[in-house]
């Protein structure tokens, strides 16, 4: 069944990568949507904070492990950077792709709906990602150094 354990790690580091994405992504967009920079702009934007974010909200419980910053920092680059991409590009095309969804106020539930649908579909596209990594070694960086209080030979 290891292969069913690595599915539910999967699952788990996507979710939680997920989270991480979601808030750059979420602060980039409604901020391109608020000010009215364009999709183009917004889409940077967007892409440029969900990697801010991911990173941040993965490197700061390694930290909390014991590892020095820049060895998470390394870490997380290596470990979840794939992740990331992979869920900020299927997002954005996602939300280029459904209409309206940059066009609209934040109040409006298209944005929103658009929102979740995007997120989603990020989901399910960066779930098999990480089942790969996981699956050959090149894991999550949070499920391999969660609890972990050592940092041997990354330091």
């Amino acid at each position: 069944m290891k292969s069913s354990a690595t599915l539910r790690m999967a699952a788990s580091a996507t979710l939680h990568c997920l989270i991480g994405c979601a808030i750059g992504e979420l602060v980039g967009v409604t901020i391109g949507t608020h000010t009215g920079i364009g999709s183009g702009n917004t889409v940077l934007l967007a892409a440029t904070l969900s990697f801010i974010s991911g990173y941040i909200f993965s490197v700061i419980p390694i930290i909390r492990t014991g590892m020095k910053f820049w060895s998470a920092l390394k870490l997380i680059f290596a470990a979840d950077t794939v992740s990331i991409l992979t869920m900020t590009i299927v997002d954005n095309i996602c939300m280029l792709l459904i209409p309206g969804a940059f066009d609209k106020d934040l109040s409006h539930p298209v944005y929103w709906l658009s929102r979740i649908i995007a997120m989603s579909v990020a989901f399910l596209a960066a779930w098999p990602v990480n089942y790969y990594l996981l699956a050959n070694g090149r894991g999550h960086a949070l499920h391999d150094h969660h609890g972990s209080h050592t940092n041997e030979n990354l330091d």
